[in-house]
């Protein structure tokens, strides 16, 4: 499954930039194994995923280790 973006987000990004968030995502969701995509949990992971993108990073490996400490799991 794509991150989730909203409309705004995925004007911000180029479909590579979106590949690798997507990555980035999908692995974060499994380090922490969420797997129910309704968990309120997935939708802040993706969300500090993109804040981070924003500031410029887009290796999905520093992405996820960023997040992951970034929410303390």
């Amino acid at each position: 499954m794509p991150i989730p973006l909203v409309p705004a987000d995925a004007l911000a990004f180029d479909p590579e930039d979106i590949a690798v968030l997507s990555t980035a995502f999908e692995e974060t969701l499994r380090s922490v194994r969420l797997v129910k995509r309704s968990d309120p949990a997935v939708a802040i992971v993706a969300r500090h995923i993109i804040d981070i993108a924003r500031a410029g990073e887009r290796d999905p490996r520093r992405l996820r280790e960023r997040t992951l400490r970034a929410l303390a799991l």
